[in-house]
This record gives C-alpha cells, structure tokens and sequence, in this order.
C-alpha cells in the first residue's frame, strides 16, 4: 500500500447521501440538528455508551482478579487471566462481521437499545454465576480461587459478544446523528469517554472485588444498576431509518462483505487509514504490558504504582481525543495523524533510553510524564482516522465499515500480543532490559511518521 499524498483532495466527502423517507438529503436534515452541547441524542450517546465500557470494564477485572491464582490440580495454582482475556476477545473476531451487517439493515438505535437491554441480562446472569461458584480463600498475601464455574466464563463471552454487536452501532450512528463540521468533536469525546470508562472501570473492579470477595454476587447487582441507567440514557438517542432495509445475510457478511472489499479496493485513501488505525490497536496491545513489564520488572514499584503508570497514558489518550476533535474544525485533520505519530515516535524513544539505576534514563516519576505525551499523542492519531473511517463510506455500508473495523482491530491486537512475546524472548536472550521494547515499537511506527501523508478532507 502506497501512503503518498496523492489520493485525496480538500472537497467534501465524494460519495453522495440518499435522501430520507421526508425528502430532505441527509446533510440537509443534520443542518437543522441543534449544536451538541443543546442536543439530548448527543448527550444520550456519550452516557449510555461511556456507562456500557465502564460496565465491560468492570465485570472483565473481576473476572480477571478471580483468575490470578485458580486452583488447577490438587495443591497447584494457575494464572488465567490469559483465557478470560481470550474469552472476551474471541467474539470480536466472530461477530463484528455480522454485527456490521445488522447495523445497515436495521435500525442503529434499535441496536443500540436491544444491546443495553441484553446488558441488563449478562449483568444478572453474572450476579448468578459469582453466586454459585466456591468463594475465594486468603493463602498467604493472595487469594485463590478453587476452580472457576464454567458460567463466569459464558458471562464473559456474552459481554464481549455485546460489545461487538454494539461497536458497529454505536460508531456507525454518529454521522447520522451531528453535522459533518461536529463529527471530529463527537468522536474526541466519544473516545475521551471511552478511555475513562475503561481506566474509571478498572479502579471500580478492584475496589468491588477488595469490597465484595466473598460476596462478588453484590459487585453484580452494581453492574445491574449500571446497565440499567444505561438503557434509560440509550432512550434519548435519535432514531434514523435502516440504511439498507432489506440487506441480505451473505457468508461473506461474517467477516467482510464483498460491497465492502470492492470498497476498500477502490478507496486506497479509506484502505490507508483502516491499517493506521488497526496499527495504532496494535502499538496499544504492546504498549500496555510493556508499561505492566517496566514498572514491576524493572523500575520495582507495587502493582498499584505500575497502574500509575498507565493510567498516565489513558488520561492523556483521553485529553489527546479532545484536543484532536478540537483541531480538527469541521476537517478530517490528517496533519494531526503525522504531529500524534512524530509524538509517539519520540515519546518511545525517550522510555527506551538506557540508563538510571533501573536501566531506565527516565526512571518512575520521569516516565510518567512522558506516558501522558505518548497517550496524547496517540489520542492525536487516533481521532481523525475513526471520523474518516465513519464519514467516507456511503450511508448504506457504513455500519458494514465499522464491523470490518472491529474485526481488524482485533485482528492487529492479537498480533500484538504475539510481537510482544517474540520481542520479549529477543531482549531476554540479548539481556537487554524491558524497556528496549519501546525502542522496537517505535521503529514499527517509523514507516507511518515519515511516508503516511494524505490531504486534509471536508466533512
């Protein structure tokens, strides 16, 4: 793939809107839509869908906090945070094809509803789950679980399975929603939200899982309460008809439709900024445990000091989003993408450099900083290719966009995990330390600072 500047110019998106069942094409109608800030359905989407994060967030580290330590054989402990994290993922891969698929057939927000809906059932079903299953026992400093139910685990399924059919929905929805000129503000504080949820989340997890050890059943009943008023904020978002009624399932539907591989094909603008975005999937899937593997392993600091450290990076994810959205003033800003790669890049760089007592030139409190600027920098990149990837396709496939989006997403974060365990037997074999994996991360990200350059395109 060529990423030389050549495929796009200043005009508006080139792909024509249909009209709607009133006559009016659709930026005509969005143009009568209040501003964000005086918009129910605006504010109706960032609650239920920032509430719907913190919620997988939560049951997920609960689940994760049982599997540290599970009873395998007789005397013998296990680690199998592994395999819930497996379990949640896997339906990503599955369903984010066919979730695409029902978000151009059906109503988004009937989507959206159904999904809070099923929540409030998953978060009682999970209720059930941690009530059958034996309670933790405190052995030594740790607890350990003796052996985990089989329905902790289909509960995790299910979330995932949620959340994958939701994604297309909840992405592929906004630019029905808000005038072009509000796309870029809409997705900062979208993904502004999105990255709180997520850090807010694990916090709450820990704190429910320390409160209710030994009644996790009660951790449920909060997440039951949370996706209630989550349903009740998806009520407020705008409904828009179907934008292929009609759309028949194709096996190709499971993963990529053949309208969206001949779209793809013939958009190389579109193509580009997909595999950058799964790319910045991927350096975050490597990113995390290297911050995980810095500050335990190298810099010796506790668990929660390591947590620091990445919460670091997901508040200046969050504040990247903003200032992204921000910039980009009714533009698909690709400058941004160069300036959040070049930022990146150097940030890396920085938490590569040898030396300190640790091995480590920034040490802990000089590392913090600089992981708010890779996550500022990351959210920089990020934004205005999700507002492309939402605002390029034609109306009637972009929830079908948004599925191959997810599936590639987690196609690249898969692959992270395999690049991190292969770049991690590489510096345990030179005796390099943990933190040269920075290094190696950010040569992956050199080829886009310096050759990914698309124009700038209206909204």
């Amino acid at each position: 793939m060529s990423m030389d500047a050549d495929t796009i110019s200043d005009d508006a998106n080139p792909y024509r809107s249909p009209a709607t069942p009133d006559g009016l094409d659709t930026v005509t109608r969005l143009e009568n839509m209040p501003p964000l800030a005086r918009d129910p359905s605006f504010w109706g989407m960032t609650t239920t869908q920032f509430l719907g994060a913190f919620n997988d967030t939560v049951y997920k580290q609960l689940v994760l906090l049982l599997c540290v330590q599970v009873v395998v054989s007789s005397g013998k402990t296990a680690d199998m945070q592994s395999v819930a994290l497996a379990v949640f993922s896997l339906p990503f891969i599955l369903f984010s094809g066919s979730a695409g698929w029902l978000a151009d057939r059906i109503k988004k927000r009937t989507v959206i509803v159904g999904c809070k809906v099923a929540e409030i059932v998953i978060m009682a079903a999970g209720g059930v789950a941690f009530a059958l299953m034996a309670q933790p026992q405190m052995v030594g400093d740790h607890y350990v679980t003796s052996g985990l139910p089989l329905g902790v685990f289909v509960v995790l399924f299910l979330m995932g399975t949620h959340s994958a059919i939701f994604g297309p929905a909840k992405y592929g929805i906004l630019p029905e929603m808000v005038r072009g000129r509000d796309l870029p503000r809409f997705n900062g504080v979208i993904q502004m939200t999105t990255f709180l949820a997520l850090i807010f989340g694990v916090v709450a997890g820990s704190m429910l899982a320390g409160a209710f050890r030994q009644q996790l059943w009660m951790a449920s009943v909060v997440c039951v309460v949370i996706a209630m008023a989550g349903t009740l904020a998806s009520f407020f978002v705008r409904g828009n008809p179907p934008s292929r009624r009609g759309l028949k399932f194709t096996p190709s539907s499971v993963a990529i439709s053949g309208e969206t591989w001949r779209l793809l094909a013939g958009d190389r603008t579109l193509l580009g900024a997909l595999l950058i975005y799964s790319l910045f999937w991927f350096l975050g899937g490597v990113v995390q445990p290297s911050v995980n593997a810095l500050g335990v392993l190298q810099l010796r600091r506790a668990d929660w000091e390591t947590g620091l450290l990445a919460a670091c990076m997901g508040l200046g994810i969050a504040a990247g989003c903003v200032l992204a959205g921000w910039l980009s003033a009714g533009r698909v800003n690709f400058r941004l993408v160069r300036i959040g790669a070049w930022g990146m890049l150097l940030c890396l760089v920085l938490l590569a450099l040898p030396g300190g007592t640790h091995g480590q030139l920034l040490g802990y409190y000089g590392s913090m900083p600089v992981l708010v600027g890779l996550g500022l920098s990351a959210g920089l990149l990020a934004v205005p290719l999700q507002v492309f990837i939402q605002a390029r396709p034609p109306e009637d496939q972009k929830g079908r966009m948004i599925g191959s989006m997810n599936l590639v997403n987690w196609i690249a974060i898969i692959g992270s995990a395999g690049f991190y365990g292969a770049a991690n037997a590489i510096l345990t074999r030179l005796s390099l330390p943990a933190s040269a994996i920075f290094g190696l991360t950010a040569v992956v990200l050199l080829p886009v600072a310096l050759f990914y350059n698309p124009r700038d395109t209206a909204l």
